[in-house]
């Protein structure tokens, strides 16, 4: 049976089940719809995409850990994860209005200074970048490529899936562990990475 052809419903238990193409089915039948509802309320290509992205790491997880609730109703579902995000965007707006362009993605740039002139906290902003970036380096080398492509080079998960020549679902699945491997060395080594 071609996966085209069959329900979201079996195509989400199919890829609980571990058949990865059935998201790859998933995200093309749906992508349109989702991403046209993010950009109708954000107005913007690139965040709408990021949006569109952290809207499918979130699939993915819940999926992976089994706390999707199949009620036949997988595009409603995404839908509302869609929505919730595009709304904590516009808090995140809200919160931290003025957003620095640079070349390169700073982890922290969503830490609000009291005080930008104070020396102190500059250093040690600097001194956390550099931990962080020590501890990427600890990372598999396929995790910390995605890693820096997303957050220091500022790519889509699409880019980076064509640039690494695999599927946007390995690419989203390295990040994930990476994330999840860079909380645990944070956490092993008790590190503190906040001002």
């Amino acid at each position: 049976m071609q996966l085209s052809k069959i329900t979201d419903s079996q195509l989400v238990q199919r890829y609980i089940s571990g058949d990865e193409k059935a998201l790859e089915v998933l995200i093309t039948r749906h992508k349109s719809k989702i991403y046209n509802f993010i950009y109708s309320k954000i107005l913007d290509r690139e965040i709408s995409e990021d949006i569109f992205q952290e809207t499918f790491i979130k699939v993915i997880n819940t999926l992976r850990r089994g706390s999707y609730n199949d009620e036949g109703k997988f595009i409603q579902w995404v839908m509302r994860i869609a929505h919730n995000l595009v709304i904590d965007h516009f808090r995140r707006q809200k919160k931290h209005p003025q957003h620095n362009e640079s070349d390169e993605y700073d982890i922290f740039s969503s830490l609000q200074d009291d005080d930008n002139s104070n020396a102190e906290v500059r250093m040690i902003k600097e001194q956390l970048l550099k931990d962080v970036r020590n501890l990427i380096k600890e990372l598999p080398k396929d995790q910390q490529e995605v890693l820096v492509m997303r957050f220091y080079r500022d790519m889509s998960f699409k880019e980076i899936a064509e640039t690494t020549n695999v599927s946007i679902n390995t690419a989203l699945g390295r990040m994930r562990y990476a994330l999840i491997n860079l909380r645990k060395i944070v956490e092993k080594n008790r590190i503190i990475l906040h001002v």
